[in-house]
């Protein structure tokens, strides 16, 4: 059968769609490899959430890379990026992140020369398909597809449509056979959990579904995807309260964007610094170690520098661990792309001083750990002979020595970096 090789950008969900399809290339017959020069065909599962640049230059890659193969572009398909893709090549097939579960019958015409473009919008549920997973000890589970924000940065609601929650029996089976085959973390994906049964029940349900999937009698460890603060303010009490399980992860990804309620507004995020910071406030208050995940845009069009630096004031005041720094890039079709823009120097600029920051921040959060004992599991293969293990709090932990995969192991933490801690371990537990 022909070789299939499955590249992947992108976020969590991605990744997920990405094993689904190689779990149904796979039943199908294909050959699925993990070496684009061994191929016959290549998929690339694109992200286009931060603009199209970063799928485009990777199609330009492999085009050059080899000109007669041939390719399919899938994933988050944006309208704009369809034209610039055919300007590329235009054998290329499309098949959109709605769509991916044709992903057999496009592989099979584009051998044969017919191009496909499925791009149509479905609402159909993403659990319990034929996978093959990445990461053998981590079972991805998405619970809803879509989003019931629709900020004016972003194009997520434009490729992915309306929000579309899948059943909670559904998702907890899929969460039991991932465990079943080994699986020692699971990860719960969404554009935002929060959200999850709004659309269908009128008010969130993440509560019930977390106390469904923490309530499977195997041993493991949960990890919550994120959340908009607009969306967790309205459960905090209930959300603590299941962070406290020691199956859950201490790990809250909640994405500010900006510290500045005017620029908040113009992004249509429905909610406001403070909101976030109480979010913020009332999880450490209950958990002081956990680890804080945020999301901030510099240079969204418009801000000005007070309005930035109320973005540096919320950065000093969370003082998260984790921050994912993102300079405004403009979508085509949003309504922020037809706002005034900030230049390429200021972009930079703001950038910079928000990196700087946050390592400080990172550097001093990360000290804190420095001489803590305690079990990691490990689950990352490492640079130079390390290996990945994640502590309680997800904290990433460097450890070198003879382990595998899904090991659990004892550490106690001798050094520290802004990116992780450094550890040390003579046996598994």
């Amino acid at each position: 059968m022909p070789k299939v090789n499955v590249i992947t950008q992108g976020c969590s969900s991605n990744l997920r769609e990405s094993e689904l399809m190689v779990g149904l290339l796979d039943n199908s017959g294909f050959d699925v490899v993990s070496d684009e020069n061994q191929s016959d065909i290549d998929v690339v599962n694109i992200c286009t959430v931060k603009g199209d640049h970063t799928a485009l230059r990777e199609v330009r890659r492999l085009k050059k890379l080899n000109p007669n193969k041939k390719l399919i572009v899938a994933g988050c398909i944006t309208e704009s990026i369809v034209p610039k893709i055919k300007q590329i090549d235009e054998s290329i097939s499309f098949v959109n992140t709605h769509n991916f579960g044709r992903i057999s019958a496009v592989v099979e015409n584009s051998l044969n020369g017919t191009v496909l473009e499925l791009l149509d919008k479905k609402y159909e549920q993403k659990v319990n398909l034929p996978s093959v997973r990445k990461n053998p000890i981590v079972g991805i589970v998405p619970i809803l597809n879509g989003c019931n924000y629709f900020c004016t940065f972003c194009s997520t609601k434009l490729v992915k449509g309306k929000l579309f929650s899948y059943p909670m029996d559904a998702i907890r089976q899929d969460v039991k056979e991932h465990l079943k085959s080994g699986c020692k973390e699971i990860w719960i994906t969404s554009n935002d959990t929060g959200a999850y049964m709004v659309e269908q029940a009128g008010k969130q349900k993440i509560v019930e579904l977390l106390n469904q999937i923490l309530s499977v009698p195997i041993d493991f460890k949960l990890r919550l995807g994120m959340m908009n603060p607009g969306n967790t303010l309205t459960i905090l009490d209930d959300l603590i309260r299941i962070y406290k399980n020691p199956k859950m992860f201490k790990f809250l990804h909640i994405p500010i964007q900006s510290g500045n309620d005017e620029i908040l507004k113009s992004m249509n995020r429905k909610y406001t610094a403070e909101d976030f910071i109480k979010v913020v406030e009332a999880f450490r208050s209950e958990i002081p170690e956990i680890t804080i995940s945020t999301d901030i845009i510099v240079g969204f069009p418009s801000e000005t520098e007070e309005q930035f630096e109320d973005s540096v004031k919320i950065l000093k005041q969370a003082k998260p661990d984790v921050l994912n720094i993102s300079r405004y890039a403009a979508r085509e079709g949003t309504v922020a792309a037809k706002m005034k823009q900030i230049s390429t120097n200021t972009l930079k600029q703001r950038s910079r001083i928000m990196t700087s920051l946050y390592r400080q921040i990172a550097y001093e959060n990360n000290k804190k750990w420095m001489g803590w004992h305690g079990k990691i599991l490990i689950d990352e293969k490492g640079k130079n002979d390390s290996w990945i293990g994640r502590n309680y709090c997800y904290k990433p932990v460097v450890v070198k020595g003879d382990f595998r995969l899904g090991d659990e192991i004892d550490v106690e933490i001798a050094d520290f970096t802004s990116f992780d801690l450094r550890g040390e371990s003579d046996f598994k537990l």
